[in-house]
C-alpha cells in the first residue's frame, strides 16, 4: 500500500471558538431585531382589531336599512327573526378580537350614538394602556 493512500486527507473545519464567535453575533443581531418585529406584531393586532370592526359597522348598517334599527346583540347580523331581515349580512361567523377574546357591542351606544362597539385589547378588560388599551370603533 502507498503510505499516501492510506492517510487521511486534512479537512479543515469550524473551530469551537469560531462557532461560538458567529453565536454571539447571531444573538446580538436577534436583540437589536426582535423588539422591532414584536411593536409591529402589535401594531398589526390593533390595526386588524380595527378592521374587523368596520367590517362590522357595514353589516349593521345594511341590517339597520332592512330591519329598521340596529340589533340588540352583535349575532343578529349572522341570525335573526326580525322582520324584513335579509341577511346574513356577515359570509361566516362573527370573528374574535386578535387576541381571542368577543368584541363588546352595546346599543345604544354613548352621547347619542346608536352603539358601541369595542376589542378590550390584549388583556380582555375595560381600560388599560398600551396593548391592554382599548380600541372603540367611532
Amino acid at each position: 500500500m502507498n503510505q499516501h493512500t492510506t492517510r487521511r486527507q486534512n479537512v479543515r473545519g469550524f473551530t469551537l471558538i469560531e462557532l461560538l464567535i458567529v453565536i454571539v453575533i447571531l444573538g446580538l443581531l436577534a436583540s437589536l431585531v426582535a423588539p422591532t418585529m414584536f411593536s409591529k406584531v402589535t401594531s398589526s393586532q390593533r390595526d386588524t382589531a380595527a378592521t374587523q370592526m368596520q367590517m362590522f359597522e357595514t353589516a349593521l348598517d345594511t341590517y339597520r336599512l332592512d330591519v329598521g334599527r340596529y340589533p340588540e346583540k352583535l349575532e343578529e347580523v349572522r341570525e335573526s327573526d326580525a322582520p324584513n331581515w335579509d341577511g346574513p349580512y356577515l359570509p361566516k361567523a362573527l370573528p374574535k378580537d386578535p387576541w381571542g377574546n368577543d368584541y363588546v357591542y352595546r346599543t345604544p351606544g354613548e352621547n347619542g350614538q346608536p352603539y358601541y362597539m369595542a376589542s378590550m385589547g390584549a388583556d380582555g378588560q375595560e381600560g388599560g394602556e398600551e396593548d391592554n388599551a382599548d380600541i372603540v370603533h367611532q
